[in-house]
């Protein structure tokens, strides 16, 4: 009998031996295959960390000990472990389980996670709280090799070992980036040195050599340079005994009788405590093993392409590349991110002008003001989700002094089965009230390359915001031929009298089919295409709102604060009211996974809940 015949929760395993073990995790990575090739999802990393979540499940007692997984990535064999089996097949659908731990599916999820390097953070204060509660139990996190080049992981570091706190971090190395020096004779060495015997023997040891009248002090010290100095040279963690961790590893992560003889070893230990584990993303799965960036993410056997347009991330990529030929102040900046956000081209045309910072938005940004204040012309590429992460930096370090830094803001709107994590609903509304910043937002691949002119001409802070997905047609206009949108107006496509729609963004395509409908059924609308957020064309705007008293804002963001906000502030201030007015866009709520379509549905950011918005005006205006 397979022990995935039936749902297992934590309390289940903990009865196995090691062999059966080894079993259970050779099904769950089955299962996650299977499941993930079909619904898509974060493979390589989930087959890489399966029998490290079967030994954490077995040595600990969750909820009562907190597992944090950073990111979530990883995280699918805890997802079957804990309960959610018979559901895993729903994974990242709409109404399904999400693609990452998520605290209101189970009590051993112990926070919702998505953005990397946040887990040591907020085990600290978990372990924290359960000092002030007396609470003996442990707090695991558990983070990967990248999320920890990101500075909030090295903050929480700094702040646990001067604390001394419990806290068990475990690093997940995947990527043999950090530890060369992995072998037997530092994973003996680590399970020796984390029993429970020794630990007291050096305690003890210790104690006894500082006891020593005159010299004591002076012996110990040595005898603890002796030590530190026989452990660096056998592992690599010399960076987390400087920040206070008691560091032991590396530990093969796929050898269960080494994981469970460690951790259990490590589970009663005092104060902050460093495991290293080496594992192999892709585990079990030979293409995900030979190409685990390809296997990161893996799009659902199901998706259907609604053409072979190119992306707007492939068109802003090929546009920038064009134009450093031209001009050789301009400089390329990802956070870990040269694939998604189409920088591979422009890494391998101009390698001294691009520059990859790892996991750390914050460094990226102000790094790009950096470069603005030396004279050149930073594009800084990020997606709209983790742009969030380095607000401050935008506002005090880019947008304060005006600094010409461009913000390729990839992913804006309804992002699909990543959840509410990623979707990149509150650009618009965060960076509008910031002074000196230019916001635009393309309707079509044409219109992100006169974009990109236009803000390559500018000399202040800009933001540029374009979805995920395909864009409209086979080519695009090419960055010579295109022309900088000036000045900085917007595109009335429309001129009707029955109703005004003015769209932003991706919603322009959907706001033509709807007045393509509305004309079928007699009416004459307008549309605005208004290209710019901030500012806003108020001439063009304004001289339309006059005479139309039916009006439709529709945005792909965040209704509060975003672009319908800005019309409607406009109005106020010139005095233009008595109008009925719907503002389209996302509601006050995180919005869920699921495909794109499913969910701009959902909020009728489609042609069809356009045309019954506008009918709705039409009709009460009758």
């Amino acid at each position: 009998m397979r022990f995935l015949d039936r749902t297992l929760t934590p309390s289940d395993i903990k009865s196995l031996s090691i062999d059966d073990l080894e079993v259970l995790s050779h099904e769950i990575r089955e299962m996650i295959i299977s499941t993930v090739l079909k619904t898509g999802g974060h493979l390589a990393s989930s087959l890489g960390a399966v029998e490290l979540a079967v030994a954490l499940h077995y040595v600990f007692d969750s909820p009562a000990d907190r597992i944090i997984w950073d990111v979530g990535h990883q995280a699918y064999a805890h997802k079957i472990i804990t309960g959610r089996m018979d559901k895993f097949h729903t994974l990242r659908q709409l109404n399904g389980i999400s693609g990452f731990p998520h605290v209101s599916e189970s009590v051993h999820d112990a926070i919702t996670v998505g953005h990397s390097s946040t887990s040591i953070s907020a085990g600290l204060g978990m372990s924290a709280a359960k000092c002030l509660k007396n609470d003996p139990a442990n707090v695991i996190c558990v983070i990967g090799d990248g999320s920890m080049t990101a500075g909030m992981s090295f903050e929480a570091l700094n702040h646990a070992g001067d604390s001394k706190k419990r806290l068990i971090v475990i690093l997940n190395d995947n990527e043999m980036s950090i530890s060369p020096n992995v072998g037997a004779l530092s994973s003996f060495l680590s399970r020796k040195l984390s029993g429970k015997y020794f630990q007291e023997l050096r305690k003890e040891f210790g104690e006894f050599l500082k006891s020593l009248p005159k010299i004591g002090d002076d012996i110990y010290k040595f005898a603890k340079r002796s030590e530190e100095s026989f452990k660096t040279f056998v592992t690599p963690g010399m960076l987390f005994e400087a920040l206070n961790f008691d560091y032991f590893g590396p530990i093969n992560g796929h050898k269960l009788s080494h994981l469970v003889n460690i951790l259990n070893n490590i589970k009663n230990l005092e104060g902050p405590i460093l495991l290293h584990v080496t594992t192999k993303k892709g585990k079990g799965y030979r293409p995900a093993e030979e190409n685990p960036t390809a296997f990161h993410g893996v799009a659902p056997s199901t998706t259907e392409k609604t053409n072979n347009f190119p992306t707007y991330t492939k068109i802003f990529g090929s546009t920038l590349c064009q134009m450093a030929e031209n001009n050789e102040k301009i400089t390329a900046i990802t956070a870990a991110m040269p694939d998604g956000t189409g920088l591979l081209e422009f890494q391998s045309k101009f390698p001294k002008r691009f520059f990859d910072v790892g996991i750390a938005e914050q460094h990226a940004v102000t790094f790009s003001a950096g470069l603005s204040i030396e004279g050149f012309t930073p594009f800084v590429a990020i997606y709209s989700t983790f742009l969030q992460r380095a607000y401050d930096q935008v506002i005090h370090d880019v947008c304060l002094d005006g600094h010409h830094v461009i913000f390729a803001m990839d992913r804006g709107g309804i992002v699909g089965e990543d959840g509410p994590t990623h979707h990149g609903a509150f650009d618009l509304s965060y960076l509008r009230p910031i002074p000196n910043i230019t916001i635009m937002a393309p309707s079509s691949g044409d219109e992100l390359v006169r974009m990109l002119k236009t803000a390559e001409s500018m000399d202040s802070p800009v933001a540029i915001r374009y979805p995920r997905g395909n864009s409209e047609k086979e080519d695009f206009i090419s960055y010579d031929k295109a022309e900088a949108i000036s000045p900085l107006n917007a595109d009335l496509l429309k001129n009707g009298e029955d109703i005004l729609i003015i769209a932003i963004g991706s919603m322009v395509n959907p706001a033509k089919k709807a007045c393509q409908m509305l004309e079928e059924k007699g009416f004459s609308p307008s549309l605005i295409d208004a290209r710019f957020v901030k500012p806003l064309d108020e001439k063009m705007i304004c001289s339309m709102a006059e005479n139309i008293s039916n009006i439709i804002t529709i945005e792909e963001n965040a209704l509060i604060g975003g672009f319908g906000s800005a019309v409607l502030e406009l109005f106020a201030e010139k005095g233009i009211g008595s109008k009925n007015i719907i503002r389209m866009g996302i509601k006050d709520e995180f919005v869920t996974q699921g495909t794109p379509e499913e969910l701009k549905n959902l909020f009728d950011l489609n042609p069809e809940g356009i045309l019954k918005n506008a009918l709705k005006l039409l009709n009460n205006d009758k």
